[in-house]
């Protein structure tokens, strides 16, 4: 490895314009830690809100974007056994991965996929990582019922959908247009609401009601997911891009028997997202391995244009994952 690395920085708060290419020093892999040589990092709204000033790493965490890698193994640290240097991996990141180079723990690592490239690895981590935790865990979805994914096409939304209907579930989404529409029924979802047009609460309700409603809308989505779901119905919630407040009537979750709950993955402990990573090893791997489930692409950016990835992420046009090439 040299010294020195291009790596894009957050030259303050703000808009995709603060995004700037800059050289640090290459980071040196910590105990159960490797560093990878960065070949794509993958896009994800939290990168965003960091580079807004609206989610700050968790202490001892790189100050630079990129929750999500794939790439060789360049060092490893003492203590790791599973890796060695030249092994192609995936990896959640605790930030970092706007980079040539990046450390992280080697259990949050999970080889490439066989017949899988490079860019596609970089877009499993963290979308899978999120997906797993809060449908399948937390959510506790179970073949045969029925669940409500707002935002479908997103990155989020296209994982969700395929892991879902892997496992037997009956999928609806929400998205805003009849493209987005037609992509996710591509994947696998039985319906396809356009919320622009149709009333996601009014269709659920007919179909008996979502068991399980993963939404990363909030606000005034609250108190409607509230009204669509099941008897005792589950909602995870993974992010809040209207808002974190919203008025609820509780009485409706008592009689209702209804839970509620979610999660954000970076601030969980290593060990945490050690288990997630062999949950997926496990359950999801072959998954990939066998092609029943594939990352949805949208678009690739050069490193340098991280800022252009940005844009291109907050004009929610995009359907699936965006992706910084690093290196070949």
């Amino acid at each position: 490895m040299t010294e020195t690395m291009r790596a894009i920085e957050i030259s303050e708060p703000g808009g995709p314009e603060v995004l700037r290419l800059t050289d640090r020093p290459v980071p040196q892999p910590g105990h159960g830690q490797v560093v990878l040589k960065v070949a794509y990092a993958g896009v994800n709204r939290p990168d965003a809100l960091q580079r807004a000033g609206a989610y700050n790493p968790p202490p001892g965490a790189s100050d630079l974007p990129g929750l999500e890698a794939s790439g060789e193994v360049a060092a490893v640290g003492p203590g790791v056994s599973e890796y060695k240097v030249g092994d192609k991996v995936c990896g959640l990141l605790p930030g970092g991965g706007y980079a040539e180079y990046v450390a992280t723990p080697a259990a949050h690592c999970l080889p490439v996929p066989a017949g899988m490239g490079m860019k596609e690895a970089a877009c499993l981590p963290e979308t899978f990582f999120t997906v797993w935790t809060n449908v399948f865990m937390r959510g506790g979805l179970k073949a045969g019922e029925r669940i409500l994914i707002h935002g479908g096409s997103s990155g989020i939304g296209t994982t969700a959908i395929q892991l879902a209907n892997a496992f037997g579930a009956r999928v609806f989404v929400t998205a805003g247009s009849d493209e987005k529409c037609q992509a996710c029924r591509d994947l696998g979802a039985e319906v396809a609401i356009n919320y622009r047009q149709e009333d996601f609460v009014e269709i659920m309700r007919g179909e008996g009601g979502a068991n399980l409603v993963l939404d990363m809308v909030g606000g005034d989505y609250i108190p409607r997911n509230v009204k669509a779901m099941a008897m005792e119905g589950r909602m995870a919630h993974i992010a809040f891009l209207k808002a974190p407040k919203a008025k609820l009537n509780f009485a409706q979750i008592m009689v209702r028997r209804l839970t509620i709950t979610g999660s954000t993955l970076r601030p969980q402990s290593d060990l945490a997202k050690a288990r997630i990573a062999q949950d997926l090893r496990e359950a999801v791997w072959p998954l990939l391995e066998a092609g029943r489930v594939a990352p949805v692409m949208d678009s690739e950016f050069p490193l340098e244009d991280a800022a252009g990835a940005h844009a291109r992420m907050e004009s929610s046009e995009h359907i699936g994952k965006i992706v910084l090439k690093v290196s070949t």
